[in-house]
């Protein structure tokens, strides 16, 4: 018989740990990009964890049969919200994305991230085995993933629209479809891009042509990326130190406080700055996967994945773009970058993830909730 209470037992201390460490150091990095000030966005972020957080153990605490319950009808309202949007969001800075609520911004397409995750799962946990390779196993799954991705590209949000297609479709792989559909897609994805080129907005062909070739215009259109290249460069292998970055307290990186806080970051504190934190990434994504593979529960076990890639999705994509190696697309770093609706989005996924570790546990395997 333990001498720790139970309670305590199932707190999930090591993951809290490891978001509190990744948390406490983004804090740090916006404390630096404020020139030495917890204000405004250190303290506010600060704050935003705590409170997310707190969130999540309540999440994880609502049985995942009822979570399974939910997946179709939170889809529904969702998508509800999403043509809200087109009728009566707000514009800023050229997108219509968010719904006034009077005391706060509705994005209703971050929402979209996880709950697409929970409704292509909740789709094929009810399917039959036997229906897997049949096209009644793909239609439907495309129907859920396409109508919030079509609404969302249209804000437009390029963006926000290719996570909510990667999310989905990444549970259809983990469902089991045949890997010839998915070589088949991609081929015929890479025929329609040029097409697909000629539909895009003036700044998103800019971003993708800059992309390409970033030196063409290192003052206009280029700039985010050149002035990201030399900020990650400059810090060498340990930084220029605590405080004492240039790129960012001179303004010469643009948004050094959201979407490439990652170049502020590597500038103070080096290539180990940048080891430190992928590697505590990494430690969340393997908790995440092994959660995953305990379950034998089909739903449970698609959804744990699919939610742990969404979080992947935001880090890989997020990395990627401030050292030139993807388009500019606003995707912000979990924890890091400052900003509520992307943390929120993260806590969603870690505490239903933290719902079926608790469930896994305290039952030693979870029945079939499809």
């Amino acid at each position: 018989m333990s001498i720790i209470p139970q309670p305590l037992t199932d707190f999930p201390w090591r993951v809290l740990a490891l978001l509190l460490a990744i948390a406490f150091f983004g804090t740090l990095v916006l404390y630096s990009a404020a020139g030495g000030s917890i204000t405004p966005w250190a303290i506010n972020q600060g704050l935003r964890f705590c409170v997310f957080s707190g969130m999540a153990l309540v999440l994880s605490r609502i049985p995942l049969e009822q979570v399974a319950r939910l997946a179709f009808p939170a889809y529904g309202a969702i998508l509800v919200a999403l043509v809200l949007v087109e009728l009566i969001g707000g514009v800023a800075g050229g997108s219509q994305r968010w719904i006034n609520l009077g005391f706060m911004q509705l994005q209703p397409s971050e929402f979209m991230k996880p709950v697409i995750v929970l409704a292509v799962a909740r789709f094929y946990a009810l399917l039959p085995v036997g229906e897997i390779r049949r096209w009644g196993a793909i239609w439907p799954a495309l129907g859920l993933i396409g109508a919030p991705a079509a609404l969302v590209l249209v804000q437009p949000d390029l963006g926000t629209a290719t996570m909510i297609a990667a999310g989905g479709i990444t549970v259809m792989f983990l469902a089991g479809l045949p890997l010839r559909l998915f070589v088949g897609s991609g081929l015929t994805l890479a025929a329609v891009v040029p097409v697909a080129f000629s539909f895009l907005h003036d700044y998103q062909k800019n971003r993708i042509l800059i992309f390409l070739d970033p030196e063409s215009d290192p003052l206009g259109a280029g700039y985010h990326i050149s002035q990201s290249k030399i900020a990650i460069g400059s810090g060498g292998i340990l930084g220029k130190g605590f405080l004492n970055g240039t790129q960012s307290h001179l303004d010469y990186l643009p948004e050094g406080h959201t979407d490439f806080v990652f170049a502020t970051m590597a500038e103070e504190w080096g290539m180990m700055g940048g080891i430190f934190l992928i590697g505590a990434f990494a430690l969340l994504f393997r908790w995440g996967i092994r959660v995953g593979l305990r379950t034998p529960d089909k739903f449970a076990r698609m959804t744990a994945a699919g939610l742990t890639t969404t979080i992947f999705f935001y880090v890989a994509i997020n990395l990627m773009m401030v050292m030139g190696l993807a388009p500019v697309v606003g995707i912000p770093l979990p924890f890091m970058s400052y900003g509520g609706s992307s943390m929120l989005t993260v806590m969603l996924c870690v505490g239903i993830i933290m719902s079926i570790d608790r469930a896994s546990k305290r039952s030693g395997g979870l029945r079939d909730w499809g």
